[in-house]
C-alpha cells in the first residue's frame, strides 16, 4: 500500500497496480478502497490503477473541518503521484466527486461516473433534504449507528433488510465509517445537478447506469450528460446500483483506451 500527503497534511492510503495510463478509482458512501479491489484487478492489465481510501476511511486520515475541496485536493495529490494527469472513475457519490474534481480543473484526461445519485425532480430534492437532515446531527451527537440506520432507510431499504444487515459481521465496520456520510451529503449538495459547474467540463465524459436499477439514476445520468458537451451515456443490461465488474470493466477499458 502506498501513502500520499494531501495539501492539508492528511495521509491518503492507496493501492497502485498495473501498467499503462493512470486511472483513479473513487468509491461511494460507506465504502473504502476494498469496494473497487475487483475492478482494479480487472483494469490492471491495461492501466496503472490507483485505488484509494477517501479521507476518513480505511488507511486514510482526516482533518476537520470537512470541505468538498479537501477531497478534490486528495484526488489532485493522487494525480500528482500518477505522474501529473489521470482518468477518473467513480461510483455513486464517488461519481459525483469525480465530476466535481474534473469541473474544478484538475488535470483529468477522461471521466466516467456510474449512477451519481442526483435528483432531477424538485419534489424528490425536497424529500432528500428532509431525509438527510437528521444524519449530520446524529453523527455530531456520536450516534453513528442511528445515523447509519436512518441513511439506509432514506435510501429505500426496508426495515426488515436493515435488521438483517445489523446481524451480519459487516455491520460494525459500517457503523465505524458512518461518520463519513456527512462528506457524501456535502458532495451531493441539494441533490440537483450542478449544471453550471459541469458545463465547464471539457474532457471526454461517460455516464453509466444499470437497466434494472432505480429510475431516478437513469434520469440523473441523462441530466448530467445534457450539460457536458459530448458526454455519452451507456446503460448496462441487468445491472443495479451494485454493478458487477464483468459488466462494467470492459466498458471502462474501451472508454479509457480511446485515443
Amino acid at each position: 500500500m502506498g501513502k500520499a500527503i494531501s495539501r492539508d497534511g492528511t495521509v491518503i492510503g492507496y493501492d497502485r497496480t498495473g501498467l499503462g495510463d493512470p486511472v483513479v478509482l473513487i468509491g461511494g458512501a460507506l465504502c473504502d478502497r476494498r469496494v473497487h479491489s475487483g475492478l482494479a484487478e480487472f483494469l490492471a492489465p491495461h492501466f496503472t490503477v490507483f485505488n484509494y481510501d477517501r479521507r476518513g476511511r480505511g488507511e486514510s486520515g482526516d482533518a476537520p473541518p470537512y470541505a468538498v475541496r479537501r477531497e478534490i485536493e486528495d484526488i489532485a495529490t493522487l494525480i500528482a503521484e500518477a505522474g501529473g494527469s489521470a482518468a477518473l472513475y467513480g461510483i455513486s457519490s464517488g461519481g459525483a466527486l469525480a465530476l466535481e474534481a474534473t469541473a474544478a480543473g484538475l488535470p483529468v484526461t477522461r471521466v466516467a461516473a456510474y449512477e451519481p445519485p442526483y435528483l432531477t425532480a424538485e419534489a424528490d430534492r425536497a424529500a432528500n433534504v428532509r431525509n438527510a437532515d437528521p444524519v449530520p446531527e446524529l453523527i455530531r451527537e456520536g450516534r453513528a449507528e442511528e445515523a447509519l440506520e436512518h441513511f439506509l432507510g432514506a435510501t429505500g431499504m426496508p426495515h426488515e433488510a436493515i435488521a438483517e444487515m445489523r446481524a451480519t459481521p459487516a455491520w460494525p465496520a459500517l457503523v465505524a465509517v458512518a461518520p463519513t456520510l456527512v462528506q457524501d451529503f456535502a458532495v451531493m449538495g441539494t441533490g440537483a445537478v450542478p449544471a453550471e459547474r459541469f458545463a465547464g467540463i471539457r474532457v471526454p465524459a461517460l455516464l453509466l447506469d444499470g437497466s434494472v436499477g432505480m429510475a431516478f439514476m437513469h434520469d440523473a445520468a441523462l441530466a448530467v450528460a445534457a450539460v457536458i458537451d459530448g458526454a455519452r451515456i451507456i446503460t448496462l443490461p441487468d445491472q443495479t446500483h451494485e454493478v458487477s465488474v464483468d459488466a462494467l470493466g470492459p466498458v471502462l477499458i474501451e472508454f479509457f483506451a480511446e485515443p
